[in-house]
């Protein structure tokens, strides 16, 4: 029998785990989580800080997952190298662990510039993680002035979650719109007025340059006074022990779509990979959580001695703000690169659709977003425009706009 090992213990973990035992059902899995909790949904931290989940309802899987898979789970240690020569990992307690494959699902962690005076501020918190958010629950009360250092998607779900249970809350970033990495400016104006509607400051185009305690001095001569600072300034992949080993890295850790490194028996999914973007046709890091399952799923099988290809991965956000929902997927192409857009506004909603050689390549839908999973296909599956009727789908998702056969075998069903 071989032995697995997966450092990690997200959704990518998740999917290597249930990958692994679709195709080996008695060979040994072992999992190294540095965090202390069971496989959890890390979207869902804002939430608990609403009071709309708790701890027990954040779990991914059921309470017996790691029982009924077969796994042992080493709780609060974290994996610091890899051995591939002897094809051992080493714990930070010296524990030395062997396999025959190995998948690194390291995820990202908080980046954090080198702000001066930062050392000087008592109350500072990330946001990725239960114990970054139960620290945060700790630190606020109903008085608390909050800043928070970034207007993407991590900052922006944080102020969410604090909005009901301070006083005050300030984003800052030196961007000049929120959501900088995946809306254009007209597309973020319409979610950063829903933000402000609902109570949230902003001050975009500045940024802190440095901290004296509590108060922040900002680029712009500016100074925010707060009791709270959150950094959510960015995350960056977790390459280290790949780097370390010999193996290729650049933003991310390089994989095949096999989830190959470029060292032998090891894998490697989720947050902390660099794969091809075939809605873009380069590599790039893509961490949102469906791919994270689906690498980690095709990971495991090829670990176990299968044989998967994960070769149709786009970025993907599904966001919401104050009952404001927005969906975005693929990469947007401006004329001057060879591409059209198709657009369509209306009372507090958007529609954009991105095309390019006959291809849906992106789109971003602001206030209505049913059916989106339509466009997400067609994107994924690099489906030819012309074999559809592209003219209807642009007006409404609906599967009228495909043949009775593609029909069939797209939806399945009498459709």
């Amino acid at each position: 029998m071989k032995q697995y090992v997966i450092i990690g213990n997200g959704i990518a973990a998740a999917g290597c785990i249930e990958g692994i035992r679709s195709t080996d059902k008695d060979s040994k899995i072992i999992v190294v989580s540095e965090e202390k909790y069971p496989v959890y949904c890390r979207p869902l931290i804002s939430y608990y800080l609403e009071g709309k989940t708790d701890l027990v309802k954040m779990n991914y899987r059921s309470s017996d997952y790691y029982e009924k898979m077969d796994c042992e789970v080493i709780y609060g240690h974290k994996a610091v190298k890899i051995n591939k020569d002897s094809k051992e990992i080493i714990l930070d307690d010296e524990k030395v662990i062997a396999y025959d494959a190995v998948c690194v699902a390291s995820g990202s962690s908080p980046f954090v510039p080198p702000f001066a005076g930062l050392d000087t501020v008592e109350k500072k918190f990330s946001f990725m993680t239960i114990d970054d958010t139960l620290a945060l629950e700790a630190a606020i009360d109903k008085n608390s002035k909050v800043l928070i250092i970034g207007a993407g998607l991590i900052g922006l779900k944080c102020a969410e979650g604090l909005k009901e249970r301070v006083a005050e809350i300030t984003v800052c970033d030196l961007a000049n719109r929120v959501l900088s990495s995946i809306l254009d400016d007209e597309c973020a104006a319409m979610m950063q007025k829903n933000l402000e509607e609902n109570g949230i400051s902003f001050m975009l185009g500045d940024s802190a340059e440095r901290f004296e305690k509590n108060t922040a001095l900002m680029n712009s001569g500016k100074t925010v006074e707060f009791d709270v600072l959150v950094l959510a300034v960015g995350v960056r992949a977790n390459t280290s022990l790949v780097k370390d080993a010999g193996g290729d890295v650049n933003r991310g850790i390089i994989i095949n779509d096999k989830m190959e490194t470029t060292i032998p028996n090891v894998y490697s999914a989720g947050d902390c990979t660099e794969g091809n973007d075939i809605s873009l046709g380069a590599n790039r890091v893509l961490a949102i959580l469906p791919n994270a399952y689906m690498q980690g799923k095709c990971a495991g099988i090829n670990m176990a001695g299968g044989d998967s290809i994960f070769d149709n991965a786009i970025p993907m956000n599904s966001i919401g703000f104050f009952g404001l929902h927005a969906m975005t997927a693929g990469s947007y192409f401006k004329e001057n690169e060879g591409g059209e857009m198709y657009e369509e506004k209306g009372a507090g909603t958007l529609k954009r659709l991105f095309t390019r050689d006959g291809l849906l390549t992106g789109y971003i839908l602001i206030g209505n977003t049913a059916r989106a999973g339509i466009y997400t296909s067609l994107i994924r599956e690099r489906t030819p425009l012309s074999s559809i009727n592209f003219d209807l789908l642009k007006k409404d998702t609906t599967f009228a706009a495909f043949s009775r056969e593609s029909r069939i075998n797209k939806f399945g069903g009498a459709v």
